[in-house]
């Protein structure tokens, strides 16, 4: 048998400032986001650099002595007390407040694990997007590949992205972040980037970079326009599904990695994406209610939302998201084992704000409350009386909220039970007339209605029914028309 060939760890670090508006709390769950990002990428981050400061340097994002400690961290190289001393006085913020990890002495106690590697570390994760000079300042400094957070978000949306829709959108994103750091690279390339007359499509006097630029202008305007043709289509797509099944829809959305497609697989019974890392959804899925229901009502997975989601994307993946503004009900799904969730839960709010669904009807539903007080890494038990507490808490502060656990049948069924009271609020009682000669439509109307009795008499059948009056309508004039 052929051997298992292992892949190689990749190995990081993370670096972030902490700006005095910033709580501790705050600070530590956005790194501990940051470190999940870059897990899901596929890298082992091995330490983590803090600094506080009055705001972030202007030319490097830290401050100078930070740099340094970082440098020697990534190269393995020991630091002498001459040059710990020599370093001190930079590893002050602007307010001369020491700052977090703030000496070289922790570069000395930190870098013999580095030696012990047996992969270099090959990216440093910036937790805020940073500018393209200070980006390759930070580069030049510690000798190693910078990632913002910004790109960390776009290159897992690249990799995840599946459908033709996604990829276009991805993409669009990708070159608005890429264009205005082309004059940086071109730095780097030094004569490259200078200025040149020649052909094939250059102007006298074009340099590569702006030809660079101008190629991805007209990428852009492609794949808008490719987006917008694609638009048209779902939307007839839509329509359609629409008047097959009436206007019961509901949408899955909220903060990635807080059990949507866990609850999407549970309310369905479909086997959709299940996987504890950010971002492991984008494409949005649509199932049916399971066990179906009257009306028939259709659940959408959505794209989950993240803390200082890029702009780019927020506006380029609209269109994913019109599954959630098409709906006539969302379910806001929050992790309630996140001991930061009302931060994530502020998250949410503000993106369907900013994709104009915060009047549509929503549910809160708080997850996986059996992993409150969990220990291990696994969450398979968690403390039972901090469950009780938390999910008091919650019926609290949120009084029309589910507190449930999406691996609970019990609590997906009440769940379930809830979605079906909230779509037959509006049903109403009816009678139908079916013909001996128009039997065909009787299973669009057990398909489609609820029926309460039926009695047959010589001329046809009469149903007495309980459905939606747009439904109806529909149904007698197609027994009209027969």
């Amino acid at each position: 048998m052929p051997k298992e060939v292992k892949e190689k760890p990749q190995y990081a670090i993370v670096a972030s400032v902490q700006l005095p508006n910033v709580s501790d709390v705050e600070f530590e769950a956005s790194l501990t986001e940051l470190r999940e990002l870059a897990k899901t990428l596929g890298f082992t981050v091995i330490h983590t650099f803090t600094q506080k400061r009055a705001s972030f340097d202007a030319g490097a994002y830290v401050g100078v002595g930070k740099r340094e400690e970082i440098r020697y961290f990534v190269k393995g190289e020991l630091v002498s007390d001459d040059e710990a001393d020599d370093d001190s006085d930079e590893m002050l913020d602007e307010d001369g407040r020491a700052t977090v990890d703030g000496t070289v002495e922790n570069a000395k106690a930190s870098t013999m694990a580095t030696t012990s590697l047996d992969q270099p570390i090959e990216v440093i994760f910036v937790d805020h997007e940073i500018s393209p000079s200070q980006a390759r300042n930070l580069e030049k400094a510690v000798g190693c590949q910078v990632m913002d957070r910004t790109m960390v978000i776009l290159e897992i949306f690249h990799r995840n992205a599946r459908s033709r829709a996604a990829k276009a959108q991805v993409e669009i994103a990708r070159l608005g972040y890429m264009a205005p750091r082309l004059r940086e690279a071109a730095k780097l390339a030094g004569p490259q980037g200078r200025q040149r007359s020649g052909v094939g499509g250059r102007g006298a006097g074009e340099s590569h970079t702006e030809l660079d630029k101008r190629k991805i202008r007209d990428r852009i305007a492609e794949l808008q326009l490719e987006i917008t043709a694609m638009e048209v289509e779902r939307k007839t797509q839509r329509a359609r599904r629409q008047d097959r099944q009436g206007g019961a829809n509901v949408a899955l959305v909220g903060y990635t990695n807080a059990g949507k497609s866990t609850l999407m697989r549970a309310l369905t019974g479909s086997e959709v994406l299940v996987a504890n890392k950010l971002f492991a959804t984008l494409d949005t899925t649509v199932r049916t209610l399971y066990p179906e229901s009257v009306p028939r009502v259709l659940v959408s997975d959505t794209v989950g939302f993240i803390k200082n989601l890029p702009h780019g994307l927020v506006a380029s993946f609209k269109s994913t998201l019109d599954e959630a503004l098409d709906a006539s009900l969302l379910l806001h799904v929050i992790d309630a084992s996140d001991p930061g969730f009302e931060r994530q839960l502020e998250v949410t709010d503000k993106v369907l704000e900013e994709i104009e669904a915060q009047d549509i009807p929503r549910i809160r539903v708080f997850n996986k409350i059996d992993h409150v007080g969990d220990q291990g890494d696994r969450g398979d038990h968690g403390d039972v009386t901090a469950q009780a507490e938390r999910e008091a808490a919650l019926r609290e502060k949120y009084p029309n909220c589910i507190v449930m656990s999406a691996r609970n049948p019990e609590d997906v069924a009440k769940l379930h039970k809830a979605i079906v009271a909230f779509f037959q609020r509006d049903l109403i009682e009816a009678e139908l007339f079916l013909p001996w000669s128009a039997q065909q439509l009787r299973g669009a109307i057990f398909a489609t209605c609820e029926v309460l009795a039926e009695r047959a008499e010589e001329e046809g059948a009469f149903f007495s029914v309980r459905g939606e009056q747009a439904v109806l309508d529909g149904l007698r004039g197609q027994i009209g028309q027969l």
